[in-house]
């Protein structure tokens, strides 16, 4: 096990009617602006309960965050926070609007060009104080310090994150997911499936405590994540996805231990070029990077196979490839088609993926640096 210093403090606010503690956590004296999406906070219940809650508090209103926020909607609302001395951020919805937020909180006290914080990974000196109410469990990003931004108008999707930006507090009541769409029940499953793999799959040794907890949090999505999509309106399911994604990506089980990203970093990508689901691309791209990466991870796979798959007959290739065949299935049976050709996308999108991660200098991805653009390469015709 690597060496590691670690601390969140975000503090967690679980389960239903937990929205009412917004009130407690914000300053009285504060000027809140509420972040948000596309406006289903207020068709199903959840901005009224928070504006019910900051009903003594000074509150303005941004909505209009896009899945994968884009920069130049986030300036808007860094132009109004400033325009009216906002003092506090609240973010109510999935990880877009918190890591949208995340920058808006950078950005309102920077000097000089906000986009530098992404493209020149400009230091970030102070950030405005924020908190979130989650609606979308996927990215965890409800309690770490990360964030992805893209960049409309450049196709750029970056990723930037600084210890100043971890969230005050986070409530999670499980009720405000009942009414999500199935596709983002699906993809919040599989996003949080590949934020563990991404920890877990890699090269390493004496890593015991992280990989239980991973392999524990794997098959707890495996055998609840469906069930979100046949019982949306089981509080117990509901809660159990809640609290897994938030665990899968909140620092801890990536302590210690080499983490990968490659997928994500390729993922990313295809998302700025082609507007898939964060989610839809995670289950491209993985199963192929597991093919294509399967000799420096095999004692990892290895150990997948059995511990996550219950995989023991056969070769070690054997096992590995029927692994990996089992992760594709799962993804499909969340309703995430696998392949690049699902989402009309041939060859000619592999080089213009490829030539997009050169121009962002992912020219050296996973845990060990050895995922050039060639093998980049190899991994997106394995998909499609």
């Amino acid at each position: 096990m690597l060496n590691f210093s670690y601390h969140n403090p975000t503090r967690v606010h679980f389960g239903k009617g937990q929205i009412a503690r917004v009130a407690e956590e914000i300053p009285a004296d504060a000027r809140v602006l509420i972040t948000y999406g596309g406006g289903s906070i207020k068709k199903n219940g959840t901005l009224d309960q928070v504006l019910e809650a900051l009903n003594e508090h000074t509150v303005l209103e941004f909505g209009g965050i896009e899945p994968n926020p884009t920069y130049e909607t986030l300036m808007q609302a860094v132009e109004l926070a400033r325009k009216e001395k906002i003092d506090f951020l609240l973010a109510v919805g999935g990880g877009s609007v918190i890591d949208g937020t995340k920058f808006i909180a950078a950005a309102i006290p920077f000097e000089g060009d906000p986009w530098t914080i992404l493209s020149e990974r400009a230091k970030v000196k102070s950030a405005v104080p924020a908190g979130n109410v989650l609606t979308l469990p996927a990215t965890g990003s409800e309690s770490n310090a990360g964030a992805v931004i893209t960049k409309k108008a450049t196709l750029d999707k970056l990723a930037f994150g600084h210890p100043l930006l971890y969230p005050q507090f986070a409530v999670l009541d499980p009720e405000t997911t009942y009414s999500l769409p199935e596709n983002q029940s699906a993809n919040g499953v599989v996003d949080a499936f590949v934020h563990v793999i991404e920890q877990y799959l890699t090269c390493r040794e004496n890593s015991h405590v992280q990989d239980r907890y991973a392999e524990g949090l794997l098959l707890t999505l495996i055998e609840e994540g469906p069930k979100v999509l046949t019982q949306p309106q089981d509080y117990d399911v509901r809660s159990t996805i809640m609290w897994t994604a938030n665990q899968a990506l909140n620092g801890l089980i990536g302590q210690g231990v080499p983490h990968d990203w490659a997928t994500h970093m390729i993922g990313h990508e295809l998302t700025a070029l082609y507007g898939l689901d964060h989610g839809q691309t995670l289950a491209i791209v993985l199963p192929s990077l597991m093919a294509v990466m399967k000799e420096q991870k095999k004692a990892k796979l290895l150990q997948y196979a059995e511990r996550i798959w219950n995989i023991t007959a056969g070769s070690e290739d054997e096992r590995i490839e029927l692994a990996i065949s089992k992760t594709r299935e799962f993804f499909e049976q969340m309703g995430i088609k696998t392949r690049l050709s699902d989402y009309g996308i041939g060859e000619e999108g592999v080089a213009k993926i490829v030539d997009q991660l050169k121009r962002h200098n992912m020219v050296k991805l996973g845990e060990g640096r050895d995922i050039t653009p060639e093998v980049s390469e190899e991994i997106l015709t394995r998909s499609l």
